[in-house]
């Protein structure tokens, strides 16, 4: 099939690979502009870019596909171009862009959505952090048929799959990569043999999973242990979870739940040393075996300790 590829980070990039490799022409690739990046902020081309130019793709970057928003001529020009190119469909995973109705309708088949959740549940721009947050015994992978609405339309593939208990938002991310990318070369077989039924999602169940904030990642040690260890899996690896010591932010990376914190207040240092950095939390603790400071390195317990004192002390609750 003629396709039009639209995404931005690596989990897309997957899906691109796999397309490609499948034997589809790739007739353009939409990817958000470069951005900034690393310590000297030097522009860096998304995963997706960097595939398709590798791979000789012709690649647009738009800034916006709205005809009635900031930049109507650069998307009218854009819109001009997916016309051009005679597109059977469009697939869509984490672009970064509204697709209007007016692209919606531009190919063939319309445009198809990888979404990293079992919708409706988690519709949004988060939904593998959110899902491991919320403590989720499973996500998955729907393949949609787009609509206007946020991640609102029919449902033409989905399949889903554990989140272990030491799934962090990285090692999930992998795994849902792998799984879309599978899902959408069989979706497209099925749709080139006009076998694609597509199914209403239900009313009943529907979250949204919010784009992650940076202030979010300051954690409440007053919460449960088995809360706070969540959401430290959960923003792993970014934006990574912290805790003030002394008025020093510390990300925690990794950490498991303690049942027992010994009648301590949030936030003590229970336990400092090679095992691991055990805080008391509003009920229960957390052991925590992976740290890092400001403008340091990510450390095992060990060597972090080296470096920084914990024991006798207590973070922020």
């Amino acid at each position: 099939m003629k396709i039009i590829y639209a995404g931005t980070p690596e989990f897309a990039a997957v899906a691109l690979q796999a397309l490609h490799a499948a034997g589809h022409e790739i007739v353009l690739v939409l990817t958000q502009p470069d951005r900034p990046a690393g310590r000297g902020m030097q522009l860096q081309a998304s995963p997706v870019k960097q595939f398709a130019l590798a791979h000789n793709l012709p690649v647009a970057q738009p800034v916006s596909l709205k005809l009635d928003g900031k930049h109507p001529q650069v998307a009218r020009n854009a819109h001009d171009l997916l016309q051009s190119v005679g597109a059977d469909v469009m697939v869509v995973a984490a672009y970064g862009l509204i697709l209007p109705r007016s692209v919606l309708d531009i190919p063939k088949f319309g445009c198809i959505n990888i979404h990293a959740s079992l919708l409706p549940r988690w519709r949004g721009a988060a939904p593998i952090h959110r899902a491991i947050e919320a403590g989720d015994a499973e996500t998955g992978v729907t393949i949609m048929q787009m609509e206007e609405g946020l991640d609102t339309g029919p449902m033409l593939a989905m399949q889903s799959l554990p989140i272990a208990g030491d799934d962090t938002t990285g090692t999930l991310h992998d795994k849902l990569a792998a799984l879309g990318a599978d899902m959408i070369v069989a979706a497209l077989a099925q749709l080139e043999k006009g076998n694609m039924p597509a199914t209403p999602q239900p009313q009943a169940g529907v979250t949204y999973a919010a784009k992650i904030a940076k202030e979010e990642a300051l954690l409440d040690l007053s919460q449960s242990a088995t809360k706070v260890a969540r959401k430290i899996q959960a923003f792993n690896p970014f934006p990574g979870a912290s805790a003030l010591f002394n008025e020093v932010a510390v990300k925690l990376w990794q950490a498991e739940t303690l049942a027992n914190n010994n009648g301590a207040v949030p936030g003590q240092v229970l336990q400092a040393d090679a095992d691991g950095v055990v805080i008391a939390c509003g009920s229960g603790a957390i052991r925590v075996t992976q740290l890092q400071k400001p403008g340091g390195k990510r450390l095992a317990a060990r060597e972090f300790l080296q470096g920084f004192a914990l024991a006798g002390g207590s973070f922020q609750a």
